[in-house]
């Protein structure tokens, strides 16, 4: 049978009360943001790169010193921006952990691999600035960067950064094998080929062994990103790498996120888990 490429990749088609949704995480993004500001625990638009969407904001625990965590939102590589994920620091800030929520430019005005690029960039700032591995978690188009981050060759890109500068992630709802998106029409917007799509796959990149990826995602999902976590998962883990899949029931593509908002839930607790990994 066919796979219908449009109905399999279109999240927001799948979920018509998206708008709602992305409403209600601005809300709670706001007011954690004036929360913690107010309490002085937060660093707002640092600057890593030199386009203005190229900043990190920082939201630190009570303690002095703590694990570093990366989160990373998504919106196809083509939309949305960090201000409306504020509050997935949340959850892992309660138990001690500094989370850093990050920017990037946004397709068609860069390409996917620039976005890679300037998360790497990202994650090399938090190292400059912490001295500190980082347990990147991210979410849709984050999950696929999360999972770059992991496989990325630290050294090759900056000699004073350990080799296992992200040696666990957090990849929710993530696609990781590109090859999909050339049947999308989407793809006026990636500009995307084959050899482009495989190369810019973390499900093709060299490991290292002993790293760690979650891949999950929500069980009301499409089976294509179903497949795609499992297929992560399930490849990374024969060449040495421990994953772990899950499919979350009951969660769609965008509820799926919400439970890093709660220090209560599993999802916090596995995110902390990790960030002891580091």
């Amino acid at each position: 049978m066919a796979i219908d490429w449009e109905v399999e990749y279109n999240n927001r088609a799948r979920v018509p009360e998206h708008p709602e949704i992305f409403a209600r995480w601005q809300r709670e993004a706001a007011a954690y943001r004036a929360e913690t500001t107010a309490q002085g625990r937060a660093e707002i638009g640092l600057k890593y790169g030199p386009s203005p969407r190229q900043t990190i904001d920082l939201f630190k625990p009570r303690e002095a010193t703590a694990p570093l965590a990366m989160f990373v939102h998504g919106g196809y590589w083509r939309s949305l921006e960090p201000a409306s994920f504020s509050q997935m620091a949340r959850g892992m800030n309660a138990h001690g952990v500094t989370v850093a929520v990050s920017g990037y430019d946004l397709c068609p005005q860069v390409s996917i691999g620039q976005i890679i690029e300037q998360t790497q960039a990202a994650c090399l700032f938090l190292w400059k600035r912490f001295g500190r591995r980082i347990m990147v978690s991210g979410h849709s188009a984050g999950g696929h960067l999360a999972a770059c981050m992991v496989a990325t060759d630290w050294k090759k890109l900056d000699s004073s950064a350990p080799a296992d500068l992200v040696p666990a992630g957090y990849a929710i709802s993530g696609v990781h094998d590109l090859a999909p998106l050339l049947h999308l029409a989407g793809n006026a917007e990636f500009k995307l080929d084959a050899a482009e799509a495989r190369r810019i796959s973390p499900l093709y990149w060299p490991v290292r062994r002993g790293s760690v990826l979650d891949a999950v995602v929500g069980g009301d999902e499409s089976a294509e990103f179903l497949r795609q976590s499992k297929i992560i998962a399930d490849d990374w883990r024969e060449r040495g790498v421990e994953t772990r899949y899950e499919a979350i029931p009951g969660m769609n593509h965008f509820t799926i996120c919400d439970a890093m908002t709660n220090p209560d839930s599993a999802m916090t607790a596995r995110l902390v888990a990790l960030c002891a990994r580091t």
